[in-house]
């Protein structure tokens, strides 16, 4: 390995890629997607700009919107590495494919850089490009640190190449040409791990209430068993492309929460080209399971055919464009956004029961929206709670503030202790009478629902809550305990 601590006299100049080396992402792709959340209109002179060529599209898009320089993922290994060059007097320079606007105010933000070397809207700064104004800038004594194929020729050509987070290809080529990086700086996390993350599977929790029409219907015939889990699995498919979506369009905010920063997609550990590869196989794939549920149902076992068999398609779609509605404006309107999420909820129900064709009952109804509104209102709560521990004063891109707090508590523990006089009045009707032989031992539920929901909002009171409630829910013992105590009253009902 060649000796990097000589004096900075005789070092070549130090010459930086941006996109995937110093920073994890990729910035044109990043502006872009900041393009498409505040100011969508112009995505349509997108191929006009195109026909101009890359670095003109990069001006453009550069103009349109301003990145947030200061909350990019960089590589921290690497800039600890630049500092400590930095320190030492080594010219280090800025080296990038992405326009000269954008690539000067992150070498303002960063103060480590002599000189930036980057597309000026008519000359993309890439490949033979960058090497010509290299060699026209240093001769031949620069150095150089990249991570993609395209850098091959400059590693090549260079003194001491390195390497940051390299990809298969660049890693391949130079071991094909027999070059060692003389340093590779990774800063990554396992993609399986990353990706499991990015469609939060966790979050297909959410989808047992497709089950509840076919459960609290006493139907529980293998074939709507089936139909359901296919519904499940449509859902799960549909919910997780979502959230891939709105982590894209919501890759500037998340970049400056202390939690969500941590996303694979703003945090750079997922490319967010693959993200869009991904949620469209993801979406297609949710669609073709819907298609064909109520063709598998029938064949299974034809007395069950849907009378209307694309009922649950109608409502996957309801629920993916209410989601979509939800990422690009509704969450952002206050009150709007609680009762949105609320539904969202209910609309999975409606949906097991279309993909079972069992009618959900209007008490199954009633509760679920006064006790998911509750879960919506208790989520806003804890973001607010959790943002005064902080010490900020309104919720980015929410639109609700810190004196919020009370009004919040008071609409959403009311709400949660409304759908149990919702669950009163059920076990009281003579409908329940009709499904339970002791009827009576559902009321043993209302403790234990009281319980669990006035735990949840002292717990969010208290600030010991995630923003999540189904995460809360999932992973707390004692959520866990009553859900079991729960299954355990209704089945001695029967």
């Amino acid at each position: 390995m060649p000796n990097l601590s000589l004096d900075s006299a005789v070092l070549p100049a130090l010459c930086v890629d941006l996109d995937g080396t110093l920073v994890k992402s990729d910035t044109l792709v990043d502006s872009a997607l900041a393009l498409a959340r505040y100011r969508p209109a112009m995505l349509l002179k997108i191929p006009r700009w195109l026909l101009q060529g890359k670095a003109a599209l990069k001006r453009h898009i550069t103009s349109a919107v301003s990145l947030d320089v200061a909350h990019l993922p960089y590589n921290r290994e690497l800039l600890q590495f630049l500092e400590q060059q930095h320190a030492e007097g080594r010219p280090i320079y800025l080296a990038t494919a992405a326009d000269s606007a954008l690539a000067k105010r992150v070498a303002e933000h960063l103060g480590l850089f002599d000189g930036v070397l980057a597309s000026d809207g008519i000359l993309n700064l890439a490949g033979p490009n960058k090497l010509a104004a290299f060699r026209q800038t240093f001769g031949d004594n620069f150095c150089y640190i990249g991570n993609a194929l395209a850098d091959l020729p400059l590693l090549e050509n260079c003194q001491h190449p390195m390497v940051a987070n390299p990809t298969r290809g660049l890693s391949a080529a130079l071991r094909k040409a027999r070059i060692t990086p003389a340093r590779t700086f990774t800063e990554k996390v396992s993609p399986a791990r990353a990706w499991l993350k990015a469609i939060r599977i966790h979050q297909w929790a959410k989808n047992v209430l497709l089950f509840l029409p076919m459960l609290l219907g006493h139907a529980l015939k293998p074939a709507l068993v089936l139909a359901s889990l296919l519904a499940f699995l449509s859902f799960g498919l549909c919910a997780s492309a979502t959230y891939i979506v709105n982590d894209l369009l919501d890759i500037e905010a998340d970049r400056q929460h202390p939690r969500k920063r941590r996303r694979p997609f703003a945090s750079g550990d997922l490319s967010a080209i693959t993200g869009v590869g991904v949620l469209i196989a993801f979406l297609i794939a949710s669609v073709a399971i819907a298609i064909a549920l109520p063709q598998v149902l029938e064949h299974v076992q034809p007395a069950l055919a849907l009378r209307r068999p694309y009922r649950f398609l109608v409502w996957l779609g309801i629920y993916a464009v209410t989601t979509l509605a939800y990422s690009l404006r509704l969450k952002r309107a206050v009150l709007v956004d609680v009762i949105v999420l609320s539904g969202l909820y209910t609309i999975r129900i409606l949906a097991g029961s279309a993909a079972t064709g069992i009618e959900a009952s209007t008490w199954l109804g009633s509760f679920s929206i006064f006790f998911f509104l509750s879960l919506a209102f208790v989520k806003r709560f804890a973001e607010l709670e959790n943002l005064r521990e902080r010490g900020g004063e309104v919720a980015k891109g929410r639109g609700y503030h810190i004196s919020d707090l009370e009004q919040l508590r008071s609409f959403g523990s009311a709400s949660g202790y409304v759908s149990v006089a919702v669950l009163t009045l059920y076990i009281s009707n003579l409908d329940a009478a009709q499904l339970y032989t002791h009827t009576k031992r559902l009321w043993l539920l209302i403790p234990v629902l009281l319980l669990w929901i006035s735990r949840l909002w002292l717990k969010a009171s208290r600030g010991e809550l995630d923003e999540d409630p189904v995460v809360y829910a999932i992973t707390d013992s004692r959520s866990l305990l009553l859900g079991v105590l729960v299954l355990a009253i209704v089945l001695s009902a029967l």
